[in-house]
């Protein structure tokens, strides 16, 4: 929400005196002649707008930049997660497809549960 106004704000800072045809006539161009005065005036606003205008395009860039720092860093590391478990599930398929891993693995599975069966009866 406070993003928003702010936006708000920054977007009526930045075209305040500015209507869709250009800039607001005021009672001071009723004359053919424009003051040279309201002129630079005008132009002061201007370029105080296009340095604003700079700015915030600035800041985006910055913003737009860390995001896609940031996503390659997540995408670097989910990279590096998904080989760390493909590598472990292939030591698993290795242990699994061997007949003397299996009778191994169940051996040392039995005495885990015998273990923990005569532990909790000592109790």
């Amino acid at each position: 929400m406070g993003s928003r106004r702010d936006y708000r704000n920054n977007r009526v800072a930045l075209f305040d005196g500015i209507e869709e045809g250009g800039i607001r006539a005021s009672s001071s161009y009723s004359s053919p002649e424009i003051a040279e005065h309201d002129n630079d005036r005008a132009m002061d606003g201007l370029q105080d707008r296009v340095i604003m205008l700079k700015r915030l395009t600035g800041d985006i860039h910055e913003e737009v930049e860390g995001h896609n720092r940031m996503l390659d860093r997540m995408g670097n590391e989910m990279d590096a997660s998904r080989g760390i478990l493909s590598g472990t599930m292939d030591k698993f398929k290795m242990v699994f497809e061997t007949k003397s891993s299996r009778r191994t693995f169940s051996l040392v599975v039995a005495f885990v549960v015998i273990f923990l069966i005569v532990y909790y009866l000592t109790r």
